[in-house]
């Protein structure tokens, strides 16, 4: 088998720090649980991590060092930091384009701007996936009260609004009942904030039957690996439990999903971790998909491969990023469920010390495996995440749900 080319960085003078054996130094921007989650990969890998950070007590800064200071949107310091790369990643989206283009300049940058703008622009990405022949939702760029109207007039109500760029976990998305829905004046103030910046994304709603994920990796190589297809499961707009693989899906829709991950990764020239978050629809009693969402980086729907597959999509990512061979994403069990801890709305079921609800966790339940980020408790914020794996599913998601309530006071025994 040929040996893939490998990514090189563009700077020609070295990098002012230690690289034992010649191992690259991969930097990631945003400090948050994800890059924290890449640093065991990159120790495993043999590899320098560095991430840049937007405070101190970041989730990712308290276990990766150095970690300097800097914005998603600082030039200077976006430069500044790729310069003492090989490769630079992400834990986010959100960097300007201008910014990616300039971190180009000096060092690997994977996913480049041309790939990351499709995750980054909502609008940009449905005109390429339907350029594609992705199945997607009805939709349509939408600029004033109007627009959303005839959009309706065609697709039918509820109409889905959603800004391009920076919604995330429910954030940015607007459901409208109808002509008469009291949150018409939300979605007006929404249609006046961008009106000189392109307007909204108006989307069918779509009536599904669950939600699934098809994650995968791509090197520039062009050397491309699937992971199993998986069921998500959403609370108040955020990822709260993923199975592993989907329950009741059959292998030739598993297979299709697979299939039209591979074909976005590769239409988008997309390097490292690719997400296609869809929705099962019912078509006359024959299953289908539509695609939802995508995300150019490790992914909540991908948390459980860390204990359940030979290799985790953090590794992946890693290798993808240096263009190095990828890993086996055959699972370790024949089920894994993941759930996420996130904090209680109520104070009083707050834990005030995690540690000992964890500790209380692991006695109770060995062959749990408890993921904490380091994270100030907040009503409904991603603390950390458990996983069980094994050979009856309904056991293992038991005691995944079990484990993630007792740590975020849920229950209290």
């Amino acid at each position: 088998m040929p040996t893939p080319a490998r990514t090189q960085p563009h700077r020609t003078d070295p990098a002012p720090y230690a690289r034992p054996g010649g191992f690259p130094v991969v930097g990631v921007v945003g400090g948050g649980q994800l890059a924290r989650m890449m640093q065991p990969a990159a120790l495993a890998l043999g590899l320098r991590l560095r991430v840049l950070a937007e405070g101190p007590d970041v989730a990712a800064a308290q276990v990766i060092t150095p970690a300097p200071l800097g914005a998603a949107d600082d030039l200077e310091a976006l430069v500044a930091f790729a310069s003492e790369c090989d490769a630079v990643t992400f834990d986010h989206e959100h960097v300007p384009g201008p910014g990616l283009r300039a971190m180009a300049e000096v060092t690997s940058v994977q996913p480049g701007a041309d790939a990351l703008v499709h995750a980054q622009d909502k609008i940009v990405m449905r005109e390429k996936l339907s350029s594609l022949g992705v199945p997607c939702p009805a939709w349509a760029r939408v600029a004033d009260r109007g627009a959303v109207e005839r959009f309706a007039a065609t697709a039918g109500w509820p109409v889905v609004l959603k800004t391009p760029r920076g919604g995330y976990d429910g954030k940015g998305v607007l459901v409208l009942d109808g002509p008469d829905d009291a949150k018409w004046s939300t979605a007006q103030q929404w249609l006046a904030d961008w009106a000189g910046r392109g307007g909204l994304l108006a989307e069918e709603h779509v009536p599904f039957t669950r939600e699934l994920a098809a994650l995968v990796a791509r090197s520039p190589s062009g050397q491309a690996a699937a992971w199993p297809v998986v069921e998500t499961v959403q609370r108040d707009g955020v990822c709260h439990e993923v199975t592993a693989p989907a329950p009741d899906l059959s292998d030739d829709l598993a297979g299709r999903l697979t299939d039209i991950a591979l074909r976005i990764a590769g239409g988008l020239d997309v390097t490292g971790v690719l997400a296609v978050e869809v929705f099962e629809v019912d078509r006359d009693g024959v299953r289908d998909v539509v695609v939802n969402e995508l995300a150019m980086r490790p992914h909540n729907s991908g948390h459980w491969s860390i204990d359940g597959s030979v290799t985790s999509q953090f590794e992946n990512h890693l290798r993808a990023v240096l263009d190095l061979p990828l890993g086996s994403t055959q699972p370790r069990a024949p089920w894994t469920v993941m759930v996420n801890v996130l904090g209680p709305k109520a104070i009083e079921a707050r834990h005030e010390d995690l540690y000992r609800s964890y500790l209380h966790v692991m006695a109770h339940d060995p062959g749990v495996k408890v993921h904490l980020y380091g994270k100030e408790q907040r009503p409904g914020r991603k603390l950390g995440h458990v996983t069980v794996y094994g050979d009856d599913l309904e056991t293992v998601r038991a005691r995944a749900r079990h484990a993630a309530a007792f740590i975020a006071g849920e229950i209290d025994e």
